[in-house]
């Protein structure tokens, strides 16, 4: 008597992989949080980084007056056009914290733009008008509040080089620090700090009247 074995057909193989796939996420957000096993099949950080390399130097010649602190909340969320949110789609929250400073370019004063009188009393200056930095963010105080992903996204990060990749929100968070900066008075509050500073220097050489003006 002969014995006849079913082939398992294609579709079953391909759900039996994935739910394989699953067990083995499961099991190791598991054996992740159970007592005892971290310590045994948990990772340990190494810096193996190389020296660090001086590229440039760059002399600088503008005044940074003033530097204002700025902190946002990013709501940045990606769907698919013709999937559910549970398939396919990322939101994330993200706060972000950075600083922005302003600044007077010192370095384009000209001939032109200091007058002094002959005694040595009295002092003009030109000045352009303060200007902006790039913002930048600082990592101690930015973090991410929240991370909602779709299965398919979830799935994806276990293959991917950079699964918490968070450059988008990172770039949108400097975008918004960078606009704040603009509506804020931090170039009016750089241009008069160095004002103070100028007319204090100015007068500790023996200059009794310092005029300093700003100019595009």
């Amino acid at each position: 008597m002969t014995t006849s074995i079913k082939r398992m057909p294609g579709w079953a193989k391909v759900v039996s992989a994935f739910v394989l796939v699953l067990v083995v996420l499961f099991a190791g957000l598991r054996l992740a949080v159970l007592p005892g096993l971290r310590d045994v099949f948990g990772t340990e950080t190494h810096d193996n980084s190389g020296p660090t390399l001086l590229k440039s130097i760059q002399d600088m010649s503008r005044y940074d007056a003033a530097s204002g602190n700025f902190q946002v909340v990013v709501d940045l969320e990606k769907d698919a056009k013709y999937l559910p949110d549970a398939i396919r789609g990322t939101r994330t929250l993200y706060v972000g914290a950075g600083t922005v400073d302003a600044y007077v370019d010192l370095g384009r004063l000209d001939q032109k733009d200091v007058t002094v009188n002959d005694d040595r009393t009295s002092a003009t200056l030109r000045l352009p008008h303060a200007a902006l930095g790039k913002p930048a963010l600082d990592p101690d105080h930015s973090y991410a509040v929240s991370k909602q992903r779709g299965l398919l996204d979830r799935l994806g990060d276990v293959f991917s080089d950079n699964p918490n990749d968070e450059r988008a929100v990172q770039r949108l968070a400097a975008q918004h620090i960078g606009k704040a900066a603009k509506d804020s008075r931090l170039t009016a509050r750089a241009e008069e700090n160095t004002t103070s500073m100028l007319e204090g220097l100015l007068r500790s050489l023996g200059f009794t009247d310092v005029t300093v003006t700003y100019e595009a």
